[in-house]
């Protein structure tokens, strides 16, 4: 497959599975696991995964980084379809970036006013959905971004209530722990906190229930927020609107229908509800437009970006909406100490420019209609339940072959497959769940996606026939990074 498929030299990775991870970066992993959380039950674990039959942890430590690949402190490397948890639009350690950001620190340092605040709050009301968001506020990172949206919405409605999805992710912070709706143990102590989210079903494309198509489903999605949250949980005009994800990412990156999303555009429209758009991970090119919601011909009210704005040098999020919402609100309040500095805005001023010249959303989009074809062929596979994707928002979902034991676990084959593919030089994300996600850099050059690409199927191929007792299984400390 490899040689048809023109697999190179320069990107073939010499690992051997009994020989993984190396010895630099297991040395680092058995010093450094312990210092952070959950490090008090790692041999343990590892003990226990080992009584399993499974293999040692299937993780790497980077040495360092270069446009599409990765190194680990053994020397070996890898296609990086992880991509600073999709934070490198431009791939990884931009010398551009970095040097607009080194020019920055040494002409400013660190103050809060300065003029490429406002030379990037312009550039960014120029590309706004139908230019219709102008004003800008800034933030550190995703998390305070959405955070900063739904206090934004609240205050400009005075209501009490805003909505969210299940399996949805805006960040970890207190408020959005609470906002966000993956597993039960995220929001773990802290229900008391939750009085003004409500929880509404997200239209997933697999796993349905009752055997609803997914047509019927998203119905049931758009009726229980226009008719079951006014009925029975908050009144409607105590609503101040929805927050929403044009693209479920840390959630298994599902691709919601242009029904779902136009119509919550409408009933948010009906009801006097404002529609939040949180494009922290979808946003800035990783669907192949410039915003995720512009696939569907809706303009929100308030739009939450971050992760590719910056280029993946310096931190930078934030939030963009209407005239009427952002520009004379009294009660509203946000920012920090770091929101907006010189750094930041210069990475994020440099990143657009790239962006325009070099045609990134075109290229982006072109990348995501080849792996949308080879992908696609993955769906054969027994223990492939569905490979979806919107331009290089990858997501494939795992389940157990006919032939597995009742007590085995969808998550586990995901994992297994992660393994593998990082055995043989691609590192993608898996965490406890049972979708693989791939994130690759937005101008990744053609070839490396689908060498990528072929490591992949070839670890599917390589699961099938072994089974995840092969595979990267071991029940992991759950927060260690890399996983």
């Amino acid at each position: 497959m490899y040689a048809k498929l023109g697999w190179s030299e320069h990107v073939r990775n010499p690992i051997l599975a009994d020989k993984f991870p190396g010895p630099k970066t297991l040395t680092a992993l058995k010093r450094g696991i312990p210092l952070f959380k959950n490090g008090l039950r790692f041999d343990a674990e590892m003990e226990r995964a080992g009584r399993r039959g499974f293999r040692p942890v299937r993780q790497i430590v980077i040495d360092r980084a270069e446009g599409d690949f990765v190194w680990d402190l053994d020397g070996n490397r890898y296609i990086d379809f992880q991509n600073g948890w999709a934070t490198n639009p431009l791939g990884n350690c931009h010398p551009e970036i970095i040097e607009a950001v080194e020019a920055a620190n040494r002409r400013f340092g660190f103050h809060y006013d300065h003029p490429l605040r406002y030379d990037l709050a312009e550039r960014l009301a120029d590309i706004m959905p139908a230019k219709a968001l102008p004003r800008t506020n800034y933030e550190v990172s995703g998390t305070e971004a959405a955070e900063a949206a739904v206090h934004l919405a609240l205050t400009h409605t005075k209501r009490r209530y805003i909505i969210t999805f299940s399996s949805s992710f805006h960040g970890n912070g207190l408020a959005t722990k609470v906002l966000s709706g993956l597993e039960g143990e995220k929001g773990t102590y802290l229900e008391g906190w939750g009085g003004g989210v409500i929880k509404a079903p997200y239209p997933y494309s697999d796993g349905l229930p009752a055997d609803l198509s997914e047509a019927q489903y998203t119905e049931y999605c758009l009726w229980y927020l226009d008719h079951h949250i006014p009925s029975c949980i908050a009144a409607r005009d105590n609503i101040a609107g929805i927050l929403v994800e044009p693209g479920l990412a840390e959630g298994g990156n599902w691709i919601p229908s242009t029904r779902f999303l136009q119509g919550i555009r409408e009933i948010c429209d009906r009801n006097d509800w404002l529609m939040i758009s949180d494009e922290v991970l979808t946003g800035l090119g990783r669907t192949g437009r410039m915003w995720g919601i512009e696939h569907y011909n809706v303009v929100p009210d308030i739009l939450v970006y971050g992760k590719n704005l910056s280029g993946g040098i310096a931190p930078l999020a934030g939030i963009s909406a209407r005239d009427d919402i952002l520009g004379d609100n009294k009660s509203f309040s946000s920012g920090s100490t770091f929101a907006g500095t010189p750094a930041g805005c210069a990475a994020a001023l440099k990143t657009l420019e790239i962006f325009e010249r070099d045609n990134v959303v075109a290229h982006a989009k072109r990348l995501g209609n080849i792996a949308a074809g080879i992908m696609r062929e993955w769906q054969s596979s027994p223990i492939v339940r569905q490979a979806r994707g919107n331009g290089l928002l990858l997501g494939v979902s795992f389940g157990q072959p006919e032939s597995a034991r009742k007590d085995e676990k969808d998550w586990w084959t995901a994992r297994a497959v992660r393994g593998r593919m990082l055995e043989k030089g691609a590192w993608a994300i898996s965490d406890k769940e049972d979708t693989i996600r791939l994130y690759p850099a937005l101008m990744m050059d053609e070839d490396v996606l689908r060498e990528g690409l072929a490591i992949m199927e070839d670890a599917i191929h390589y699961v099938e026939q072994h089974g995840h007792v092969e595979g990267d299984v071991a029940a992991y400390p759950s927060g260690v990074a890399g996983f």
